[in-house]
C-alpha cells in the first residue's frame, strides 16, 4: 500500500501544534506524530482482528511512555534502559484513557491497544497533551469505531490572565493548572490543580478551552479526511425484547426493593441474590450464551431504578437526601508509634492516613525528561481488598491506586509549608480500610488531619468531596457525597476538595452530552457547600497543627553560620 505524507497545522497560543501522518508506524492501524515547537509525540492505535468472547467491557489499553533519548538523557543506575512505567507515565495514560473510553460503541469488543511515546522532549512544553491528542488522531485514522473525536488542552493562570498550554515554568509559577478534554459538542474530561483558586475561575477555566479544543477537532478531521482509513462497519447487537420483557416481569418489583436497602453490603447481597435466581431461570430456558445479555438487561433495570427515584422523588439507594453528607466520624492519635495518625469515617468509606517524616535524605529523587530533581512531600494510596469485602491478588499499587494517591496528593501539596521552614521530607499514606465511593476525597481529610497530627504546619485545612450528577430529557439532579453504586450508574463523577479560601485539586469525568455550564456551575457550588461542612466536622476535632512534632520523628537543627567565619 502506498501512503501519502500529510501535515494539518494550528496556531495555538505561542506556538504551532503540528499533526503528522503517513511518514511513521505504517503497519498500525492508525498513527499519528504530533509535535509542539521542539516536544514530538507518536501516537499508535491498533485492533485485534477477532472480538474477545465472554466480556461485558470494553478491552481497551493506554500505555504511555516517555524515552530518555528524546532529551538526549542516558537512564541512570546500573540498568540502562526503560523499564516498567513509571508513577508519571501511569497517570498520563489514564489522562488518554478516561475520556476517550466512553467513546466507542456501547457493546465493541475486540481488543484496542494505543501507545502513546515521547520521542522528543524539548524540557519547556509538556508532551502529556499531545499524547491525549495524538490517541484521538491516531484513532481517528485507524478503521477503529471510535465514535467521535477529543480535542485536549491544557489551560493555565498568570495574574488573573488564563494562558493556553503553558509551560513547565508558567505551571509552575501560575495559579491553575487544569487539562481539559471534549468532544464537538461536550466536555468530557477535567483534571488539576491550583491555587485556591474560586469556583467561578474554575469554570472560566473551562469555558476558556472549549475554543481551542474545537479547532484541535477541526485540524484533526482535516488529516482525517485526506488520510483515513474506511471505518468497520459495527451494528450494535440487539437484545431480543422478549427477554427483556421476561426479565423485566420477573425482577422489577424485588430489585426496587432491594435497591433502597440502606447498607451497602446486605443491598448487594440482595441485588445479587435476584440477578443469580434469573440468570439461572434464563439459562435453564435459553442456554449459557444468553448470560451476557441478561447480566446487562438487569444492569439497565437496576440503573433505571436508581436514576427514576432520584430524579422524580429526591430519593437516593441510602435513603439521603440529594445533598446531604453520610454521617461523619474523626478519631486522631490512633497509633502510638507512627509520627502522626488520624483515622477519618464518611458513612461505609473509612481512610487512616499515617504521616512519617524524615530527613533530606528521604527525598524522593527523580530524573525524567522533564529534569532532575527531588520531591519532599508524598502521599501514597492503597487500596486493599478487604476494604470491599473481596478476595484478589494484592501487591504493587495499581493504576486506579497511582491515580487516587496523585489526586490526593495535589490537594493538599498546596498548603504544605516551604523547605526553609519545615526541612523535613514527609510521607503520607492513606490506607482505605471501607470503600463505599470517594475514598480518594477520604484520603483528603484523612491526610490533612494527620499532617495536623504530626506537627507540621500547615497553612490551612483541606477537605474533599465526590459529586454526582443524573440527567435525563434536560432534566437533573446533582448529588453530594455519591456512593459507588451512585458513580456506576450516574452521568457524571466530579471530586472537588480545597480550603476554605479555594480550590485545589479536582477532577470530573463526564459520560454524557448536553451538560451545560449552569448545571457545571450549580455542581461546583453544591461542592463548595459540602467542603465546608466537612471542614467544620474537621474543625471539631483539631483546628491547627500541634506545636510539637513526635518523639519518635528525627529532630533536625537548623544553624546559621556568619558568613565572614
Amino acid at each position: 500500500m502506498n501512503f501519502k505524507e500529510e501535515k494539518v497545522e494550528l496556531k495555538i497560543g505561542d506556538g504551532t501544534l503540528v499533526f503528522e501522518t503517513g511518514k511513521i508506524a505504517k503497519q498500525a492501524n492508525g498513527s499519528a506524530v504530533v509535535k509542539f515547537e521542539g516536544t514530538v509525540v507518536l501516537a499508535t492505535a491498533c485492533v485485534s482482528k477477532n472480538e474477545a468472547k465472554g466480556l461485558d467491557y470494553l478491552p481497551l489499553t493506554v500505555n504511555y511512555y516517555e524515552k530518555y533519548y528524546a532529551a538526549g538523557k542516558i537512564p541512570g543506575g546500573f540498568i540502562k534502559r526503560e523499564g516498567k512505567p513509571r508513577d508519571k507515565e501511569i497517570l498520563v495514560a489514564r489522562l488518554i484513557d478516561r475520556p476517550i473510553r466512553p467513546l466507542f460503541p456501547k457493546r465493541y469488543r475486540k481488543e484496542i491497544q494505543i501507545i502513546a511515546t515521547t520521542i522528543s522532549a524539548d524540557q519547556i512544553h509538556p508532551p502529556d497533551i499531545l499524547a491525549m491528542n495524538g490517541a484521538s488522531l491516531a484513532l481517528g485514522l485507524s478503521n477503529i469505531p471510535l465514535q467521535k473525536l477529543i480535542g485536549a488542552v491544557r489551560v493555565g493562570m498568570m495574574n488573573g490572565e488564563y494562558l493556553i498550554n503553558p509551560t513547565y515554568t508558567q505551571i509552575e509559577e501560575g495559579d491553575l493548572d487544569l487539562v481539559v478534554a471534549g468532544t464537538e459538542d461536550a466536555i468530557v474530561m477535567v483534571e488539576g490543580g491550583a491555587r485556591e483558586v474560586s469556583e467561578e475561575v474554575l469554570l472560566g477555566g473551562i469555558e476558556f478551552a472549549k475554543e481551542y479544543i474545537d479547532q484541535i477537532i477541526a485540524a484533526q478531521k482535516q488529516l482525517i479526511e485526506r488520510a483515513g482509513k474506511e471505518k468497520e462497519v459495527f451494528v450494535e447487537p440487539e437484545i431480543d425484547p422478549e427477554l427483556k420483557k421476561e426479565i423485566r416481569d420477573m425482577a422489577y418489583d424485588r430489585l426496587k426493593e432491594a435497591c433502597f436497602i440502606k447498607g451497602k453490603q446486605a443491598r448487594q447481597e440482595k441485588i445479587d441474590e435476584i440477578r443469580e435466581e434469573v440468570l439461572r431461570l434464563m439459562i435453564e430456558k435459553y442456554g449459557e450464551e444468553v448470560t451476557l445479555d441478561v447480566n446487562e438487561v438487569f444492569e439497565d433495570l437496576e440503573r433505571e431504578i436508581i436514576r427514576k427515584a432520584i430524579l422524580e422523588e429526591g430519593r437516593r439507594a441510602d435513603g439521603r437526601g440529594l445533598k446531604d453528607i453520610r454521617p461523619i466520624s474523626i478519631e486522631i492519635n490512633i497509633l502510638p508509634r507512627t509520627h502522626g495518625s488520624a483515622l477519618f469515617t464518611r458513612g461505609e468509606t473509612q481512610s487512616l492516613a499515617i504521616t512519617s517524616l524524615g530527613t533530606v535524605t528521604d527525598e524522593q529523587r527523580y530524573d525524567d525528561i522533564e529534569g532532575e530533581g527531588t520531591k519532599s512531600f508524598m502521599l501514597h494510596y492503597n487500596f486493599p481488598p478487604f476494604s470491599v469485602g473481596e478476595v484478589r491478588n494484592y501487591g504493587a499499587p495499581g493504576r486506579r491506586e497511582i491515580g487516587h494517591g496523585h489526586l490526593a496528593e495535589r490537594a493538599i501539596e498546596v498548603v504544605m509549608p516551604p523547605k526553609e521552614e519545615f526541612p523535613y521530607t514527609v510521607r503520607v499514606v492513606s490506607e482505605i480500610t471501607e470503600s463505599n465511593g470517594s475514598s480518594s476525597m477520604a484520603s483528603v481529610c484523612s491526610g490533612t488531619l494527620s499532617l495536623m497530627t504530626a506537627g507540621v504546619p500547615i497553612r490551612d485545612s483541606v477537605a474533599g468531596v465526590a459529586m454526582g450528577l443524573v440527567y435525563e430529557n434536560g432534566k437533573y439532579a446533582i448529588l453530594t457525597d455519591i456512593l459507588g453504586l451512585e458513580d456506576h450508574l450516574g452521568d457524571k463523577d466530579f471530586k472537588v476538595a480545597g480550603t476554605r479560601k479555594g480550590i485545589t485539586a479536582f477532577q470530573m469525568d463526564i459520560k454524557i452530552s448536553g451538560i451545560s455550564t449552569q448545571i457545571m456551575k450549580e455542581a461546583l457550588e453544591q461542592a463548595k457547600d459540602a467542603r465546608l461542612y466537612v471542614l467544620d466536622k474537621m474543625a471539631e476535632v483539631i483546628k491547627e497543627p500541634v506545636d510539637r512534632i513526635s518523639a519518635y520523628a528525627p529532630k533536625i537543627l537548623t544553624v546559621k553560620v556568619e558568613p565572614d567565619k
